[in-house]
Parts: C-alpha cells; structure tokens; sequence
C-alpha cells in the first residue's frame, strides 16, 4: 500500500525546482490532494502515458519523465548494441515543457549509450511516426497529450516500425519502469556531451523535405478546383508547417492561416480546449472563413494527428464528423482506385468497434473487406504490419471515428496532415462539380441508409472517480438487459473476457486483444458500446443507428441515448 504522506514528504525534501517545490508547500494542508498526486505513478498505457502537468509521481514533470525514459532506456538495451546503436527519434508538440521533457529524455536515453534523433521544433506525431521509419531507428518518442487541454502532456513511445507500441512491449517498458527503486537517482547526461559522443543529432529542413515528398504521392486528381478557398488553423500546435507547405505544394492557390492560432503556445490563449472536434475550437476559423468566402475550413489539434472538418453552408459553416468525414474518403478513395483501375482483388479497409458501419457498407459495394480493431490506431497500425507479411490483404485505408484517418502507411499513426491535403483535394473535385462535402454525404446516405452516430463522455476525476467507473462498468457485465429502448439485445460482446452473448444464451470467442469494453448489438443492428478512456478520466458512451430516412435515424438515435445518459 503506497504511503502518500511518505512520499510526499520525500519530495518535499528534495531539491526540486522551484515551481514544483512551490505547489508542494501549497498543498501541504490538504491530504485529498496530496492523495490526488501520489496515489499511484501516471499510468503508463499500451501507446505511453499521459497526465495534469504539476508535482507528484501521478503527475507529469521531469522526473516521471526520467522514469518512462528509463525505463525505455532498459528495454532498449535489454534488445542489445543494435538496437542502441539504431537510436530513437524524438519529436514534440507545442504544449508547456514538451522542449524540455524531449531534452530530459534525450538525456536519459544517452546515459546508457543510446542515440537519439531530435527534432528542433515542434513537429506533428505522425512525421515522428514517419521519421522513425526513414531513419530505420528502434523506437520513437513523441511528447505530446495530443487534444488535452493545456494543463495536461504525455509520453508516447512508438516501436521499429513506426506505430505505437502494442501491449507486449508496452509491458515490456512497464516491467524497467517497476524496477526502478529510487526516481531520483536516474542518470542523465547533458546534451552538450551527448553532441560530442555523436549520441545525439538534431532533425530540421532535411526530414521536413522527405516527409513531404511522401505527402505529395497522396495527390490522384488534377481535375479539381485550385482556385476554391480554404482556411487552416493549427489550434497553436505543430501542424503548421507540414499542412501549410502540403498544400501550396498540392498547388492550391487560396490558402488562409488563422493568424491568431499560428502562434505555438502551450496556453492555448484562443480555445478552452484544442480539440478540432469541438464547434468551439472552429470559432475563429469560422471568423476568418467568411471573411475571405472560405468553402472549406480545416483545423489540426496540438500534434497534428486529428483534423476536423468545416463546410460552408449558406451563410455558415457546419462541422463534419469523424464518422462522416472517414465515409466520404473512403468513398472518394475506393472510386478513385476503382475508376483507374488499381482497386486490388483483396483490399482491405479497417475501422474500430466504435466506428459508424456505414464505412462498412461503402467498403462491401467495391468488394472491399472490412476488418474491425480495438479503439486506439495501434491496433489499424498492428493489423497493416500483419497484411504486409502475410500479403492476406492490401490495404486501402483506415480510421476511427475520433477524426483519426490513415491513407498511405509511410506512417504508421493517424496522420491529420495526410487527410488535410486529401479533404482538400476532395472538396475540390466536389467544387469543379458544383457541389460542397455535404452534398456528397446525402448522395451517400440515399445511397446506403441514413446513419447518425453520437458519443457522450462522463467525466470521473480522481481516484474516487475511477473507482465510480470500474462500480458502473461491473454492474452492466452483471445484469446483461434483454432489450434497449424497446429493441431486443441480439448479440452482447464483452472485450474483457473476450465473449460474445447471444439472444439465446449462446457464447462465441471474440478473437481480439482483451480490452475493458461493452458493446450491445440490437435487432435492428443499432448498437451502443461502453469503454473507458485510455488516455482521459472519462468513460464514453458510443451510440449508432440508422434508418431509411433522417428523421428515423435521429429518433432512434434520441431513445438510445435516454437509456444511458
């Protein structure tokens, strides 16, 4: 059982820097929070570990820094000189202390003799995933807390092939991590030393240039309209450059930067929150938009993994989701493939279990497979490596409805820069036709049935939170419902131990890594999924249906959500 007043005062006594030897005295009469911030280490999950910035082992500062760091550190050198000599790249966003925590991991990881690769400005994960792969390096390494707000960073790490570490390794690190008995006596090296030992080099204009060669390989249409007007914001992240130059070099010819959000600022000054998800996060967009007579507006979160999508609309714009915006694109891709006669006998598209079915339904028409995978684009990503040697399947595109979307697999993680410059070409051929983004998606819901999907999140902060949720989750495994909003339950899939339920009683395996998660299926394939957050104190509601017209969808969707939330 952790002592936390031990703890907390062993911290106290050490020569901490000052802003955290200053928030320590400033809790020193209040024993919830002290438990708040040494109740546990931050949990370090299969993609890194992520948390609220401060002092504490279950915050996110130097040291537990230092600790993933070594624990990295040990597992890369338990793999041999090969594997040191390869290296790490190490790449951050725009958050506070993203520099810095780069630079201490650096140090850690030099301590043992391992290289590292770093670049020397913010720069989105997905070229971390990139780079990893060009350089041919062991692992990667990318500070971020991605769509968090400001108060929160994180710790990714990615394997040798450029994707987030799958649970093996991930368990791998935790076991160095569990091993370490005094975080305060991990050895770092000073940067300067680490130059001269040829044990770390600075990334810039060189890995920029290659990343985006690759990106223009993306481009399949000429026939579209250059001249349509688009607004990009970067939320103050690191998407800047990459989709900026992406685009000039697709040879779009009206691009506007929300001036406001181009500035890299860990405070997020213009936004609550630097989720592209949120209506909130598009205002300025949206400002600049129907300044300049934008027909499409596109935003990127702090580490340019997720984009988010406006589309004009009369006189405003309306936001696309993930779900959508991944079914036009699969769409455009497929027909695009298909029409040139380069759709392969065995494409394959895959999605998570979350994700909205109709990408399911487009993919089934062009005799595409789909796969689906566990939440997380780890698992899309595990699943390409798996094609690739076994030749089983091509694959074609992948995405989850979080606005994650992976087209060409020179990266390994959801890849927001991609998918910028391919919405845009997308938008475009739409444009030379007259029509805008929506227009596509009501061809495609005429064509496939109208699904609408939702997700609702609860917040449980804390451990008393956590325990709450594990309460909730528990109680549904227990009293499985017959029927939701009046439909019967004809299939429940339980990823924890693996099981699905039939209506009659009947179990099949789920041939899928064991994950906290529900899912109900409904007689009329409606479904709801329950899962905690890996990376939030949250647990989320996922709700789909769809109906033969809009307004059927809407109202199914509405009695769904009532049951739950």
């Amino acid at each position: 059982m952790v002592n936390v007043r031990e703890l907390y005062n062993q911290w106290k006594e050490m020569n901490l820097p000052n802003y955290l030897a200053e928030e320590l005295v400033s809790i020193a009469e209040d024993s919830s929070l002290i438990e708040d911030r040494f109740y546990q280490y931050v949990s370090f999950g299969t993609g890194g570990m992520r948390g609220v910035l401060g002092a504490g082992t279950n915050r996110m500062n130097v040291y537990t820094i230092r600790r993933v760091a070594e624990g990295l550190a040990r597992y890369i050198e338990s793999n041999g000189e090969a594997a040191k000599e390869r290296g790490v790249v190490i790449a951050y966003d725009t958050r506070h202390f993203s520099y810095e925590f780069a630079c201490e991991t650096a140090s850690v990881l030099g301590a043992h003799g391992i290289r590292s690769y770093v670049y020397k400005e913010a720069r989105p994960t997905p070229q971390l995933s990139f780079t990893v792969r060009q350089l041919h390096a062991y692992a990667g390494v990318v500070i971020t807390a991605s769509h968090n707000p400001k108060q929160y960073n994180g710790f990714k790490v990615y394997g040798v092939d450029g994707a987030q570490l799958t649970p093996q390794f991930a368990n791998d690190i935790v076991e160095h991590m569990e091993n370490i008995e005094d975080i305060f006596s991990i050895k770092v090296c000073e940067l300067e030393q680490l130059e001269q030992q040829r044990n770390l080099s600075w990334l810039g204009s060189d890995m920029d240039a290659a990343y985006l060669e690759h990106l223009l390989t993306l481009k399949a249409n000429d026939d579209i309209a250059l001249n349509m007007k688009l607004v990009y914001t970067p939320l103050h992240g690191a998407g800047l450059v990459p989709v900026s130059e992406g685009l000039q070099a697709f040879g779009f010819q009206h691009i506007h930067i929300v001036n406001e959000q181009a500035v890299q600022d860990g405070a997020f000054p213009t936004v609550s929150y630097p989720n592209p998800e949120e209506p909130a996060a598009f205002a300025l967009a949206m400002e600049l938009g129907k300044k300049v007579g934008a027909d499409l507006l596109l935003a990127t979160d702090p580490d340019a993994d997720r984009l988010g999508v406006a589309v004009k609309n009369g006189e405003g714009y309306e936001l696309l989701t993930g779900n959508q915006l991944g079914a036009l694109l699969l769409h455009y891709l497929l027909s695009t493939k298909q029409s040139k006669d380069t759709l392969p006998d065995n494409g394959v598209m895959l999605k998570t279990i979350v994700t909205s079915e109709l990408g399911a339904v487009i993919a089934k028409q062009f005799g595409v497979t789909t796969v689906n995978t566990l939440t997380g684009f780890k698992y899309i990503a595990e699943k390409i490596a798996e094609y690739e040697k076994t030749g089983t399947f091509s694959y074609l595109f992948g995405y989850e409805e979080s606005y994650g979307y992976l087209i060409e697999t020179f990266a390994r993680d959801k890849d927001a820069v991609q998918v910028a410059l391919k919405v845009a070409e997308l938008a475009a051929f739409y444009a030379k036709n007259g029509q805008t983004l929506l227009d596509g998606l009501q061809n495609l819901y005429h064509q496939y049935g109208y699904y609408k999907e939702a997700l609702v999140s609860q917040v449980f902060e804390g451990k008393h939170g956590q325990d709450e949720m594990k309460a909730i989750l528990d109680n549904l495994r227990r009293k499985v419902p017959e029927s939701i909003a009046g439909l019967a339950v004809k299939r429940f899939e339980d990823y924890l131990p693996g099981l699905t339920t039939l209506a009659d009683g009947t179990t099949e395996s789920i041939v899928l890594p064991k994950e906290n998660v529900l899912k109900y299926i409904l007689e009329d394939n409606s479904w709801v999924a329950i899962r905690p957050s890996g990376t939030e104190p949250k647990c989320k509601f996922y709700f789909g249906v769809v109906g033969e017209t809009e307004e059927e969808a809407q109202e199914k969707l509405k009695q769904l959500q009532a049951v739950f939330v």
